[in-house]
C-alpha cells in the first residue's frame, strides 16, 4: 500500500466536492429559507395591501353612501309628511336605488370572515329596515291617503326614535368599518417593512454567500492549484529535490501525490542513468585501454611477421637452393625413397617461401606507408590483368567490367586487391566452363560498391565469413594451390581504404565478392553499367 492509498480515507471525506457540495447546499438553504420568508412576508403584504385598498376601502365608501343615504331618506319622509309634497319624497326614492346597509351586509358576508364587522353590517341593516318598514312606508302611505294631517306626532316621535335607532346602528358599523381598515392599514405597514428588511436580508445573505464562495474556491482551488503549478515548474526546471506537496482537498493532494511520486520516480532514475553513466564511462575507458592495447599487440605482432618474413627469407633461401643443388647433383644416383625425400624437401621449401613472401606482403599492409593518389579502378583492374596474364591466357578466362570510379587510394595495394580477385577466378574455375569475370561498381551511400562476380566453382554459404581468415583454406593443397592468405589480404586491403567487403548470396553459378570504397569529395559519379572487356 503506498501513502496515497493510506491517505485516501482521511481524503476521501475532505474532497472538494464534498466540500462545495456542503457550502453549496448550505448556502441553498440559507437563501431558500430567506426566500420563502420573503414570498410569505410579500404574500402577507399583498394581501393586507388589498384588504385596505379594496376591502376596507370599498366598505368604508359605501357604510358612508348609505349612511348619507339613510340621512337624506329620513329627511324626505319628514319633508313629505309635513307638506304631503310629491317632490319632497325624491332622495327617498333615490336612496331606495343607492346602496344601503342590507346591501353592503350581504357584499360583506361574502368577503371578509370578519363577525364583529359582519354583526354590525347586520345590525345597522336591521335597523335601517325597521325604520323603513315601522315609518317610513306608514307614513308615506297615510299622507298619500289622508295628506299631512293624517300623521299624528306620536307617529313622528316614534319615527324618529327608529331613525335613531338606525343612524346609531349605522354609525357604529361606519366605526366599526374604519377601525377594522386602520388595523388592516398597520397591519400592510407592519408587512411591508417586514418586506423591505427580507429583501435587504436577502441581498446581504447572496452577498455573503458570494464572498463564502470566493474565500472557498480561492483557499480549496486557486492557492493549492497555485502552489501545485510552482512546484510542478520547479520540478520541470530541473530542481528534482523539490517535494511536491499541497494542503488542500483530497483530490488536490491525490494529484500533488501522484506528482511527487512522478518526481521521486524521475530521480530514481536519474540516479540510475548516473550510474549507467559511470558504468559506460568505466567500460568506455577499459574498451579504450583493451584497444590500444588490442593495437599495440597488433603492431608488435605485425612487426613480429614482417621480422620473422624478412629474417626467416635469408636461411630458407639456404635450404632451398641446396635441396635443388642436392636433388641436381644426385638425382637419380641414390636410391627411390631417397629421391622421394628430396622432392618433398624441394617443394616444401618453395611451398615455405610462398609462405614467407605472402605474410610478408599482408603485414606490409597499412605499415609500409605509400601515397594516396586518385586511382582509377578500371586502370588498376588492367594492371592486375597484365600480371595475371600468362595465367589468364592459359585458362582462357575472360575479364569484362563496367563503369569503374576513382577513389583515393594506394595504387599498389588497390592492384593487389584485383589480383587476388582475379587470380581467385582463374583458380577456382569450373572445369565445364570458360571462365568469365565481371566487374561492376554503383554508388551507395557515401561510398562506391564494387561488384566482382565469376561463374567458377563458387563458395558453399557456410564458410563465407571463414574465407576471410588468414591460413583459411577450403580445399586441399594438393587440389587448389595457395596459402590461404589472398582473400584475408583483400579483406585487410579494404578496410585500410575505409570500406569494408563481404560475400552476398550469389544466384546461380559462381561467386560474389563485393567491397565499399569512400567517395572522394569532387567526385562525378559515373551512371550505366556498360561491359568493357
Amino acid at each position: 500500500m503506498t501513502a496515497a492509498d493510506g491517505a485516501s480515507p482521511r481524503r476521501a471525506a475532505t474532497t472538494l466536492r464534498r466540500r462545495l457540495t456542503l457550502l453549496l447546499v448550505t448556502a441553498g438553504a440559507l437563501l431558500g429559507v430567506v426566500l420563502v420568508l420573503s414570498g410569505f412576508v410579500l404574500a402577507r403584504a399583498l394581501a393586507s395591501q388589498d384588504a385596505v385598498t379594496g376591502l376596507y376601502f370599498d366598505a368604508v365608501s359605501g357604510a358612508d353612501a348609505a349612511y348619507v343615504g339613510l340621512v337624506d331618506a329620513e329627511t324626505s319622509v319628514r319633508g313629505f309628511a309635513l307638506t304631503g309634497d310629491e317632490i319632497a319624497l325624491e332622495p327617498y326614492e333615490r336612496s331606495l336605488d343607492d346602496v344601503t346597509f342590507t346591501v353592503l351586509a350581504d357584499e360583506l358576508a361574502s368577503e371578509t370572515p370578519d363577525e364583529t364587522l359582519l354583526a354590525a353590517a347586520r345590525a345597522a341593516a336591521r335597523a335601517s329596515e325597521r325604520w323603513h318598514e315601522d315609518f317610513a312606508t306608514p307614513v308615506i302611505e297615510q299622507v298619500r291617503a289622508g295628506g299631512s294631517a293624517a300623521v299624528s306626532p306620536e307617529q313622528i316621535e316614534a319615527g324618529r326614535v327608529l331613525f335613531d335607532e338606525a343612524r346609531a346602528a349605522a354609525e357604529a358599523y361606519v366605526q366599526e368599518v374604519r377601525a377594522s381598515r386602520a388595523i388592516a392599514a398597520q397591519e400592510l405597514a407592519t408587512w411591508t417593512a417586514a418586506t423591505g428588511g427580507l429583501v435587504l436580508l436577502l441581498v446581504l445573505a447572496a452577498v455573503a454567500t458570494g464572498i463564502s464562495l470566493w474565500f472557498a474556491l480561492r483557499r480549496w482551488v486557486l492557492v493549492p492549484v497555485t502552489q501545485l503549478g510552482q512546484a510542478s515548474r520547479a520540478v520541470t526546471q530541473g530542481d528534482l529535490s523539490h517535494v511536491v506537496r499541497v494542503e488542500g482537498p483530497g483530490e488536490l493532494e491525490e494529484l500533488a501525490s501522484d506528482v511527487e511520486q512522478m518526481r521521486l520516480g524521475l530521480v530514481t532514475q536519474l540516479a540510475e542513468l548516473r550510474s549507467s553513466r559511470e558504468e559506460i564511462t568505466e567500460a568506455h575507458q577499459r574498451l579504450t585501454e583493451q584497444a590500444e592495447e588490442l593495437r599495440r599487440s597488433n603492431r608488435d605482432l605485425e612487426q613480429f611477421a614482417y621480422v620473422a618474413s624478412h629474417d626467416l627469407q635469408e636461411p630458407l633461401r639456404k635450404v632451398a637452393s641446396f635441396t635443388q643443388l642436392l636433388q641436381k647433383r644426385y638425382g637419380g644416383q641414390l636410391d627411390e625413397r631417397a629421391d622421394q625425400y628430396i622432392d618433398f624437401a624441394v617443394d616444401g621449401a618453395k611451398r615455405m617461401q610462398r609462405l614467407i613472401q605472402d605474410l610478408l606482403g599482408f603485414s606490409r599492409v597499412g605499415r609500409v606507408g605509400g601515397e594516396v593518389v586518385d586511382v582509377d579502378l578500371a586502370v588498376a583492374l588492367e594492371r592486375a590483368q597484365d600480371q595475371l596474364s600468362e595465367r589468364i591466357e592459359e585458362a582462357g578466362a575472360v575479364v569484362t567490367h563496367g563503369d569503374l570510379p576513382v577513389v583515393r587510394g594506394e595504387e599498389p595495394l588497390l592492384v593487389q586487391l584485383f589480383q587476388n580477385v582475379v587470380g581467385n577466378a582463374v583458380k577456382f574455375r569450373h572445369p565445364d566452363r570458360t571462365p568469365h569475370l565481371h566487374v561492376t561498381a554503383r554508388r551507395v551511400e557515401g561510398a562506391w560498391e564494387i561488384e566482382a562476380r565469376d561463374n567458377g566453382i563458387g563458395i558453399d554459404p557456410q564458410y563465407v565469413d571463414r574465407v576471410f581468415v588468414i591460413f583459411q583454406r577450403l580445399h586441399a593443397k594438393d587440389v587448389y594451390e595457395g596459402t590461404g592468405i589472398g582473400l584475408a589480404l583483400c579483406k585487410k586491403i579494404v578496410e585500410f581504404h575505409g570500406g569494408r567487403i563481404w560475400i552476398p548470396e550469389t544466384d546461380g553459378d559462381g561467386t560474389t565478392i563485393r567491397w565499399t570504397l569512400p567517395v572522394t569529395e569532387d567526385e562525378n559519379p559515373h551512371d550505366g553499367d556498360e561491359g568493357r572487356s
